[in-house]
């Protein structure tokens, strides 16, 4: 009885995920990748030095652990692992994580792949000022289950048409990825006091989070 007990026991805590991340300056190796992935140049309104490199632990859309990676402002890094780390024990599913250099700087591009990322040295859509994402101060999650939807209504992204209605009606990963306003995930983020495009009148733009 005890032995039976002791075994089941171990196998409890042997089997128990745990939150993981680091945070790390920006690397003469990171920098490269930056600059020949065009998401950072001469120019660009934050200096490398003052931003910072993450790894951050995630659940996939297969409900497994992943590791991924994001560049944010120095400012917020903290902060950032802690909201992850909030949302991975909560079973919050992220499907990637991806720096934008591995899609050579195109915003398109990585919300075509539904990457989550932050850091990316571009002009805010639409505008001709740079976007918070280019101060590290950004953040889009999963960015097809959480469009960019126009003032007329328009989706640029066909894989998100789905996801115009904004409800939860299915008990799949990607259903529950989507963010609405009373959904734990997004109370997260305004509870160290980001800005949610979700909230934003005409434009939604339920992927991005911004401090």
């Amino acid at each position: 009885m005890i032995k039976l007990f002791y075994t089941a026991f171990i196998f409890t805590v042997a089997t128990f995920a745990a939150f993981e991340s680091d945070i790390s300056q920006i690397t003469p190796q990171i920098k490269q990748r930056m600059v020949k992935g065009n998401s950072w140049k001469k120019g660009c309104p934050v200096p490398l030095k003052d931003l910072r490199y993450l790894r951050i632990k995630h659940i996939n859309f297969n409900g497994k652990d992943q590791m991924g990676e994001m560049i944010v402002h120095k400012d917020v890094s903290v902060e950032v692992t802690e909201i992850f780390k909030a949302l991975y024990n909560t079973d919050y599913p992220i499907n990637k994580m991806r720096l934008v250099s591995y899609y050579k700087g195109s915003d398109w591009q990585s919300i075509e792949s539904d990457n989550t990322s932050a850091f990316n040295c571009r002009k805010a859509t639409g505008s001709k000022q740079w976007s918070k994402h280019s101060y590290g101060k950004a953040i889009d999650i999963n960015p097809i289950e959480n469009p960019y939807i126009s003032r007329k209504g328009y989706i640029s992204h066909k894989a998100s048409a789905t996801y115009r209605k904004r409800v939860h009606k299915e008990s799949t990963y990607e259903d529950k990825a989507v963010l609405l306003k009373d959904d734990e995930a997004v109370q997260l983020f305004k509870k160290y006091g980001w800005k949610w495009g979700g909230d934003w009148s005409g434009v939604k733009d339920y992927q991005h989070f911004s401090k």
